[in-house]
């Protein structure tokens, strides 16, 4: 870890900020948490025993002089990109952003010319690229000569969002904001599409520019693929990758279960995930990812996620022939 790093500014005091806290503490990262509301500041130092500055991170950036290189922004996701450009505008060179970066493709494309000309850098938390499921799927891909095809749901509870108090906002633009945890895992897993022919239809009243997906494609490395997701039915996220001698499915994504060449049964893999149990799984190895020095990191770059909306994320969200 960098000495410039051993300090950083957790942004927002909510529920994802207690789960960042708990992660920091046990790095033994100092941080100073910049919250908005007294309330959240309260709820902040209920579960964590810090406390937490309220006014949010203008006003903290506008009345201290020496502000951390680095930060981590987990505030509300219509207010990810604004926060983000504040502090990329007052210097900080080192951040890390809460998934998916910005609510829309011009908010993340705003983020990305932001950082090379201020010459940061940023990524996107992702967290299930680190669960103790991924890393176990990687090491049986890897064994297994590479993923040969694979497939994936992404279906979201409809019948539940449609209830939730969320900002209508953020709703509206759900594909991006949610269903690109698992798609980036999927794609992370499987290999990115070389190709790729995207359908859509239905509507929501939440959601109106879809409710039903489906695609195909091949990936860079020759992989053929697919993918489902029905927000108006029942169903969960998945995935299922297929290699020369096992089928991996990620059904919850937390869990791995394999089916064996010449078996119609699927295993249970059973590994040590004490760190996914004591914390938000994903979250600790993503933070010990972002402090590291070394450069093969797995986290996802802005200029990556600007790349994968443009070419990918925006694709899925219309029928493309």
């Amino acid at each position: 870890m960098s000495h410039l790093l051993k300090h950083t500014l957790l942004v927002g005091a909510g529920a994802m900020a207690i789960e960042y806290a708990k992660v920091l503490k046990a790095q033994g990262i100092q941080f100073t948490c910049i919250g908005r509301s007294s309330a959240s500041a309260e709820l902040f130092f209920n579960k964590t025993g810090i406390h937490a500055k309220t006014g949010g991170i203008r006003n903290y950036l506008n009345q201290n002089s020496k502000i951390p290189s680095s930060a981590i922004v987990c505030v509300s996701v219509d207010q990810l990109s604004q926060v983000t450009l504040e502090l990329l505008n007052h210097g900080v060179k080192y951040i890390l952003v809460e998934k998916p970066g910005g609510m829309k493709l011009e908010d993340i494309k705003k983020l990305a010319e932001e950082s090379t000309k201020q010459n940061a850098t940023l990524y996107v938390a992702y967290n299930r690229r680190f669960y103790s499921s991924t890393l176990h799927a990687r090491d049986f891909i890897m064994e297994d000569g590479g993923v040969q095809s694979f497939m994936f749901d992404f279906t979201e509870l409809g019948h539940i969002l449609e209830k939730t108090k969320v900002n209508n906002i953020i709703k509206e633009n759900w594909f991006l904001a949610n269903s690109t945890h698992v798609i980036d895992l999927a794609y992370y897993l499987g290999g990115e599409p070389l190709s790729l022919h995207s359908y859509t239809s239905g509507s929501l009243s939440w959601h109106p520019s879809g409710s039903i997906y489906s695609g195909a494609g091949i990936t860079k490395n020759g992989a053929l693929f697919s993918y489902h997701a029905n927000w108006n039915a029942p169903g969960r996220w998945g995935i299922e990758l297929v290699t020369k001698k096992r089928r991996l499915l990620l059904k919850p994504l937390e869990e791995l279960h394999i089916q064996k060449l010449g078996s119609f049964n699927y295993e249970k893999v059973t590994f040590k995930d004490d760190i996914d149990l004591l914390y938000k799984p994903g979250l600790f190895r993503l933070v010990e990812s972002f402090f590291d020095d070394r450069k093969d990191k797995q986290l996802v770059s802005i200029s990556e996620q600007y790349r994968k909306c443009l070419t990918l994320y925006e694709k899925m969200k219309k029928t493309i022939n």
